[in-house]
């Protein structure tokens, strides 16, 4: 050991050049990183108190953290390049970039994900085109594995490796996913048509055609997926249903365009009974309602001579879909009511049965 420490100092002693001389360039690049880390925090700290009182950077309260960090990152870069450069340690130079990359990468997803937020309530809700609403919300389904994707694959290319022949089976594989996967596919794709189409969207109240027998046939979209959609009925019920299949079926949505919908009830009166009357009485019943419209104003209709009733139709406009039922069953239970006080008949099925006796001659 005595020796190996004496060889050393006869070494320095005899070419001090060798040893001082990157000793010098070392300190000089730390310094040099040092000053520029501190000029660049600097700068962040003022356009921070000059512009940190903005609605963006109140709403993103991340972003200069994350500024502050990217450019920490770019800075070790340059110096990690600058120190094994002068090492000439190429293998480690690559290793270091490679895993700055990455770094890099996960802070430019965690500054799209704060923006995302502020962009959607500026830019969607600013707009009445549906295709900003489209691009945001894919955006931010797929952002992050883009840009994961992108900085892996320039990461590996940092380190020399070929990537082309990956990408390639990459692409036979997908092929015969594909294949393999064509409902879940055909699912995703109608998801995408569902958000650019909008035939429904969150808070519609529709008809549910797979509700469990016995149950409500209607409710409310509560998330539009890219392979399926769910619905909560009435009966509190979240049912799933593949987006292919709601792009192949009728779609009867109650509150798209408006919130004010007809109501047809059908009621049976007797042929004996007084048709004006029992129109009146029904109308009367109706604007009972607070939720059932004066204009356009509750009409009954005669809509066909059944076996052994007149068929009258109510109709009547509301101004809350969700009510429907809730006009359908006051209306049906009050009409009951005031027909049995005003001797209006609601009829139902009668036969007349005629027994003849035939005398047998003895």
């Amino acid at each position: 050991m005595k020796t190996m420490i004496k060889g050393l100092v006869d070494r320095i002693a005899a070419h001090p050049e060798e040893i001082l001389d990157p000793l010098i360039r070392v300190a000089a690049l730390l310094l040099a990183a040092a000053v520029v880390w501190w000029i660049y925090n600097r700068i962040v700290a003022k356009v921070e108190k000059k512009y940190g009182t903005r609605p963006f950077f109140e709403k993103s309260e991340r972003i200069f953290s994350l500024i502050r960090r990217a450019g920490h990152y770019i800075i070790i870069i340059l110096l990690g390049t600058a120190l094994l450069k002068l090492f000439h340690a190429p293998l480690m130079e690559k290793l270091f970039n490679a895993l700055m990359i990455i770094l890099l990468t996960t802070i430019a997803n965690n500054m799209v994900q704060s923006a995302l937020p502020y962009l959607e309530r500026k830019l969607v809700a600013r707009t009445d085109t549906q295709m900003d609403d489209v691009i945001v919300n894919l955006f931010k389904r797929f952002s992050g594995v883009i840009i994961y994707i992108t900085g892996i694959i320039i990461a590996l290319d940092m380190l020399g490796l070929n990537i082309m022949p990956f990408i390639a089976g990459a692409g036979v594989a997908g092929i015969a996913i594909g294949f393999a996967a064509k409902d879940t596919l055909s699912n995703l794709i109608s998801g995408v048509l569902l958000i650019i189409d909008r035939p429904l969207k969150v808070g519609d109240r529709i008809e549910v055609w797979s509700a469990p027998a016995g149950s409500a046939t209607w409710g409310d979209v509560v998330d539009i997926g890219l392979r399926a959609t769910k619905i909560r009925t009435t009966d509190n019920i979240v049912i799933i249903i593949p987006n292919n299949e709601i792009m192949n079926r009728d779609i009867v949505n109650y509150t798209t365009i408006t919130d004010e919908i007809r109501v047809r009830i059908p009621i049976g009166i007797s042929y004996d009974a007084e048709v004006k009357k029992a129109k009146e009485l029904i109308v009367k019943v109706a604007l009972e309602l607070d939720w059932v419209m004066k204009d356009p104003a509750p009409k009954v209709v005669v809509r066909s001579f059944g076996e052994s009733s007149v068929d009258l139709q109510a109709r009547v406009w509301i101004n809350d879909p969700r009510r429907r039922m809730d006009t359908i069953s006051y209306i049906t239970d009050r009409v009951k009511e005031v027909f049995d006080e005003e001797g209006i008949e609601i009829p139902y099925p009668k036969r007349d049965i005629i027994i003849r006796k035939e005398l047998v001659p003895s």
